[in-house]
């Protein structure tokens, strides 16, 4: 008998009217925005320009989202294709389902798709926004919490957490994974920011830095959890994928220190669309040019009426008579 243990929400959802407020949908939202925040004051730290990762996050977060459902669903087709199940269920992404490998994944051809349209070097950025990332995660486990899933092998631990009887669960103790991952991933975005002010990492060095460490942590939890998944050689399909993209991002991290040491000078070029298109100027951009037209309109004037001196002066001397150079010889004459 547990003397202590985290309870489950009894509903994972809150009707506000015809409204409803899904705990899961929160998380998820507030992973999001504190990743932009952090984000933003480490990209302007290097000297970017306020509001690009926004702007970038635009187009990285919706693709994000669909590599993430898209990840979930394939790798687990079997609850919605199999027999017994409905499909439509696959877009039902408020139920949980998301897979940070292709979170990550369609989510960077977003960014880079961001990042051509700015002019900025996509692995800059994924720099800035690496421990962002991880604290998004450590916020969005917490709507497994709310959904009652993720959960670990049963334990009495008085940090164990209590779920009910439901659809393919078994009401008891169990570990809370959930809790694991997300405490896991606030130490990770600790680390990338602490080696990323002592080393000075740059050119993608601290977003591999973040994949590498997150993968280790991803691995020993994920052999914990109970839930249906694919195995293979005896493993959970997501403890090969943690294996894999450590091993992908450790190369990736000593190969770029060895290619290109140190950290980019220039993060963001002094351009934006005001550069290439004229209807896109600020109206800060537009007074000044103004200003500078007046500047030069008034010196064109002052040439122009010198100029006009100029002139007048040098006819005004031609037309003065002449004095008559053989009168002094006359007067000798004489």
């Amino acid at each position: 008998m547990n003397l202590a243990y985290i309870p489950s929400p009894s509903t994972g959802v809150i009707h506000l009217g015809p409204i409803p407020l899904r705990g899961y949908a929160f998380c998820i939202i507030i992973g999001v925005f504190v990743a932009v925040w952090l984000g933003n004051k480490r990209w302007i730290a290097r000297g970017g320009k306020p509001g690009t990762v926004a702007d970038i996050a635009v187009w990285a977060v919706p693709f994000g989202l669909i590599g993430g459902r898209l990840y979930h669903v394939i790798t687990d087709y079997q609850l919605y294709f199999g027999e017994g199940r409905n499909w439509v269920d696959a877009f039902k992404i408020w139920e949980g389902g998301l897979g940070i490998w292709g979170a990550i994944a369609l989510g960077a051809v977003g960014a880079w798709i961001g990042c051509r349209l700015r002019g900025i070097p996509l692995p800059a950025w994924a720099d800035a926004l690496a421990p962002g990332i991880a604290l998004a995660q450590a916020c969005g486990r917490w709507g497994n919490w709310f959904n009652q899933e993720l959960y670990g092998r049963a334990t009495d631990l008085p940090w164990a957490v209590e779920i009910s009887d439901g659809p393919n669960r078994v009401a008891g103790t169990y570990h809370p994974t959930f809790l694991y991952e997300s405490l896991w991933c606030l130490g990770v975005a600790g680390l990338v920011i602490w080696a990323d002010r002592r080393f000075k990492l740059g050119h993608g060095r601290a977003f591999a830095l973040y994949v590498a460490a997150y993968c280790v942590g991803r691995g020993w939890i994920e052999y914990m959890r109970v839930d249906e998944a694919h195995h293979i050689l005896g493993l959970r399909l997501n403890v090969w994928t943690s294996i894999v993209v450590f091993v992908l991002a450790v190369v990736y991290f000593v190969l770029s220190a060895k290619l290109r040491p140190g950290r980019e000078e220039v993060v963001e070029p002094d351009r934006g669309p005001a550069a290439s298109d004229p209807a896109a100027k600020t109206d800060a951009d537009k007074a000044d040019e103004a200003k500078t037209d007046e500047v030069t309109d008034k010196d064109t004037a002052k040439a122009a009426d010198a100029g006009a001196d100029a002139s007048a002066t040098a006819e005004a001397e031609d037309s003065a008579p002449k004095p008559d150079a053989e009168a002094p010889k006359a007067a000798k004459k004489l």
